[in-house]
């Protein structure tokens, strides 16, 4: 089971703050995407979209996250 964690707008859109989501074995980030529901897959999905595994900022390419893991979005921030 992995943790996913949602900050901001994107705790709005997915109706919650954080998710848990068994998958079988080391998942690629394309897995998780596809295992959610189209409305929140979809904007998590951006590229703008920050990801943080088990509390360190890391890249999307490659991206494999494993049981026990946590996988927080953090979307883009506006402000000036």
């Amino acid at each position: 089971m992995i943790r996913l964690v949602f900050l901001g707008r994107l705790a709005d859109l997915a109706g919650a703050g954080a998710l848990e989501l068994t998958l079988a074995g080391p998942s690629p980030l394309e897995d998780i995407l596809l295992a959610l529901p189209a409305p929140l897959a979809g904007p998590l999905a951006d590229p703008r979209i920050k990801l943080a595994l088990n509390g360190t900022l890391v890249a999307r390419d490659g991206l494999v996250v494993d049981a026990g893991d946590e996988l927080a979005f953090l979307p883009p921030v506006s402000g000036g």
